[in-house]
């Protein structure tokens, strides 16, 4: 095989390179072999004709006039390469991917499923349940041969904690895998309203169905960083029906900021410090927006904060006077008896809800921890990882600590999403991720943060073990032996900013 760009790149830098988001393309008549295995053949055919490839195929079955009358949101479609039939097959075959990272230029990978991305979401519990465990199964065996540059993500089902729980006992501890991939929300029926096809999307921490605790105790326990991958394809504006790009643009990012406001607001990195969540193949540029928006909004609606707004506060007798004095044919007659008064009162309060708000609802902070603007990034830069791809341009923002407030450098991953139509030619990721070093709009610093210290990181931080046995074994350990070392130099605690 020729020797490529990355590869050449590769060569010269004093890092290895870590892909935290790579997608296989299941070899579909091997994962049903196993599939039938776990779950028998009903199940099987159930899948096909509902789980997934059924659902998607009713668009194409249905005439122009019955999509739009359905509102049938258009599916991705032409989602794999295919003129370049050595990726193709690569995607599929472990081993041939294996005996290409070199050429790629990578030296370890994460694989999320393709095919397996959706088997969370499956509404049918029976269904949900059978598809995770039959591609947990079919991944944790096809890479366990290769685990030393390869390792799958687990599909795990988050409609209760206890289906999540089970799934997670079952796939770390039986089958091994130590990287997971839960779902990022549950679209639930309202049930108000429960023949109007009506739903709200749980992010299981706020006004959430259930108590998550327990779920992110038990990733605390197994030592693995919970990671999402979740399509807002067809929700709210991503619900076009004749328009992919439309609909695809910034979907994963739209579920991203979704959990990832939640688990903030709820308080999850607060309770759980020790917790590393991971959003793939998002990017960062609605992070960094996210990170300055905190702390923006809590300078203005903290708790003492929000007696500027209490209507309660309001001066009555000032606000009357100010009206006569300066709102002429505006206000004339308008204020002069208890009734005009009262409905004047009224258009204020219609904005500003009621002044007799319940005190322990005035706070939205009040689960986070915060009693300062300059907590906010203790407890969100350590915790939250985006995954960005190889030629998004917008990955700069998580290093520029000048524009972050306090100088933070958000944890930016690289994702290559090898395997998908975002990459026609897997060799070149690893050069399209160094471009922004080449023009001189990230140094080679932020660019070794980005392949390799931060996805280090999000890997070994609730794991130390993870990269044992691998590639990359000895880099880590000298990465992870220094920073130990630099916050040991530090008086303990390391710079948030670094």
């Amino acid at each position: 095989m020729s020797k490529s760009r990355s590869a050449e790149i590769r060569a010269r830098l004093n890092h290895p390179i870590i892909d935290s988001d790579g997608h296989t393309v299941e070899f579909f008549p091997a994962f049903l072999d196993v599939f039938k295995e776990v779950a028998g053949s009903k199940i099987v055919d159930r899948y096909v004709e509902e789980g997934g490839l059924g659902r998607s195929m009713r668009w194409y079955e249905a005439s122009p006039k019955q999509r739009l009358e359905r509102r049938m949101t258009r599916p991705a479609w032409w989602g794999l390469p295919m003129k370049n039939t050595l990726d193709r097959v690569t995607a599929s075959i472990p081993k041939l991917l294996y005996e290409r990272l070199d050429e790629i230029g990578l030296d370890f990978a994460v694989l999320y499923p393709t095919m397996g991305l959706g088997a969370p979401h499956i509404d049918d519990e029976e269904l949900r349940r059978a598809a995770c465990r039959a591609f947990n199964v079919y991944n944790s065996g096809v890479f366990r041969e290769y685990s030393d540059r390869l390792t799958p993500a687990a599909c795990i089902p988050m409609h209760t904690p206890q289906e999540a729980i089970e799934e997670l006992e079952f796939a770390v501890r039986e089958l091994g895998m130590k990287a997971i991939m839960m779902a990022g929300y549950v679209a639930r029926p309202v049930p108000a309203h429960p023949n109007d096809h009506a739903y709200w999307l749980d992010t299981f921490c706020l006004d959430s169905a259930y108590d998550y605790d327990p779920v992110w105790a038990k990733c605390v326990e197994l030592r693995v960083p919970p990671t999402f991958h979740s399509a807002t394809q067809g929700l709210g504006f991503r619900a076009s029906v004749n328009n992919y790009m439309y609909n695809h643009i910034g979907h994963f990012a739209a579920a991203g900021e979704g959990l990832c406001k939640a688990l903030f607001f709820a308080g999850v990195t607060n309770r759980f410090p020790q917790l590393k969540f991971g959003f793939l193949e998002c990017g960062v540029g609605w992070a960094c927006s996210l990170y300055s928006d905190l702390i923006g909004h809590w300078k203005k609606r903290n708790r003492a904060g929000m007696e500027n707004y209490n209507p309660a506060n309001l001066d009555r007798e000032m606000f009357v006077d100010l009206c006569h004095r300066y709102g002429g044919e505006l206000v004339k007659g308008k204020l002069d008896s208890p009734e005009t008064r009262r409905i004047a009162m009224l258009g204020i309060h219609a904005f500003s809800g009621a002044s007799d708000e319940d005190p322990r609802e005035l706070d939205d902070f009040a689960q986070t921890g915060v009693t300062q603007p300059a907590d906010i990034p203790s407890l969100f830069v350590p915790n939250f990882y985006f995954g960005c791809e190889a030629d998004d341009p917008i990955n700069a923002w998580a290093f520029d600590a000048k524009r972050n407030p306090y100088g933070a450098r958000l944890r930016a991953v690289f994702s290559s999403d090898i395997g998908h139509w975002d990459v026609p030619d897997m060799r070149e990721v690893a050069e399209e991720a160094h471009e922004l070093a080449d023009d001189g709009i990230i140094t080679e610093e932020d660019f070794r943060d980005f392949v390799f210290t931060n996805p280090a990181r999000l890997w070994t931080d609730m794991n130390h073990n993870f990269f044992k046995d691998t590639v990359v074994e000895g880099p880590v350990a000298k990465l992870l032996g220094d920073s130990l070392k630099a916050a040991a130099d530090a008086g303990g605690t390391a710079a948030v900013a670094k």
